[in-house]
């Protein structure tokens, strides 16, 4: 698509710094597979995090390990909808087995689900479904969870075009495809962050003031991840006491595939320079049983030791790897360690 990377992208990129981010100031977004990442982590940890934001995706542990009914149910209707009383069971087996949160955790979660109505990879019904799992398990639906469904959107990220988006970046808003950043004019970044964290303070259209960053995945040392993630540092967050906010590309969105589409214009970087947050952007890496570098959600990277895998759970392979990214980012850089930020990936 014409988006080279820079020349400062393929040196060795650092470690993941230790930046002493906020604890209790840590929400989820994915979209597509990455949506049902974001979902499984916000699940098996609830108490992690403050909110969840999903676009174009599926209700919670709906493959159940198998590919089969992965596209078949979970994408499509070709073996019909999800069993919802069955996947309440395997969140119940779950929490007796200590896999995932408790519910009074998952209770306390905000909660955003968007879904364009014109999306064939991930059929509109799956989304409301998503958002039905979570009308029964908060504490108060109506004030925490909101569902938007989008006319005339396609399977994507919608985005504001922006003067300095290129239009390369943008794929048909009703049709998707490409990068699966869609150019809607909805800032739909700037609605999911702002129903999961409060009044924000609205971007100025300006680049935003801060880092890109390109860090080395390697270090966490998990299947299916790719050997390079991404971080946007806003200047104010160099030296911690910032919010972190993970965001989950979906298939074909990484930047193997896409450069640096995704982590530049998904327009999350806007609102988290003039709000105080870092930007975890992970990668996840195209292999043989996973040729769109998809996240694990219908449990690739453990299905060839695992007669029932637990990629949805707490003992999943990548959510522990996320996790460790994330633990990584909250714990206290070393006074040695307390200078800019490495600009590698910028």
């Amino acid at each position: 698509m014409g988006l080279a990377l820079p020349s400062a992208a393929q040196e060795s990129p650092p470690e993941l710094p230790r930046l002493g981010l906020d604890a209790e100031d840590v929400s989820v977004i994915g979209v597509s597979s990455g949506g049902y990442m974001a979902t499984q982590l916000a699940v098996a940890w609830p108490a992690r995090f403050v909110g969840l934001g999903v676009l174009g995706t599926g209700p919670w542990a709906c493959a159940q390990g198998s590919l089969g009914l992965a596209l078949g149910q979970c994408m499509g209707d070709r073996l019909g909808p999800p069993d919802l009383d069955e996947l309440s069971q395997r969140l119940q087996d779950y929490r007796r087995r200590d896999l995932v949160g408790d519910a009074a955790e998952l209770a306390d979660l905000r909660v955003f689900v968007w879904h364009g109505e014109e999306d064939e990879t991930v059929l509109p019904p799956l989304g409301k479904a998503l958002a039905a799992q979570f009308d029964e398990w908060l504490a108060d639906p109506e004030q925490q969870l909101r569902l938007q469904i989008s006319e005339d959107v396609g399977h994507g990220w919608p985005v504001a075009a922006r003067g300095k988006t290129p239009v390369t970046a943008l794929a048909d808003c009703r049709e998707g495809g490409g990068t699966y950043l869609l150019g809607c004019d909805l800032d739909i970044a700037g609605r999911i962050l702002t129903w999961l964290h409060g009044d924000l303070t609205r971007p100025t259209g300006d680049e935003p003031e801060g880092r890109l960053v390109r860090f080395d995945q390697t270090t966490f040392d998990t299947k299916g991840f790719a050997d390079s993630g991404y971080s946007f540092i806003p200047e104010a967050c160099q030296q911690g006491d910032c919010g972190l906010t993970v965001a989950l590309h979906g298939c074909g969105m990484g930047a193997e595939q896409i450069h640096e589409a995704f982590v530049r214009r998904s327009g999350l970087n806007e609102w988290a320079a003039v709000n105080r947050r870092v930007v975890l952007y992970p990668q996840a890496q195209t292999s043989l049983p996973n040729p769109q570098g998809c996240w694990d959600w219908w449990g690739f990277a453990e299905s060839t030791w695992q007669l029932n895998p637990l990629h949805d759970s707490r003992e999943g392979t990548q959510l522990s790897g996320l996790m460790a990214m994330i633990d990584r980012l909250l714990q206290a850089p070393s006074p040695q360690a307390r200078s800019p930020v490495p600009t590698a990936g910028h």
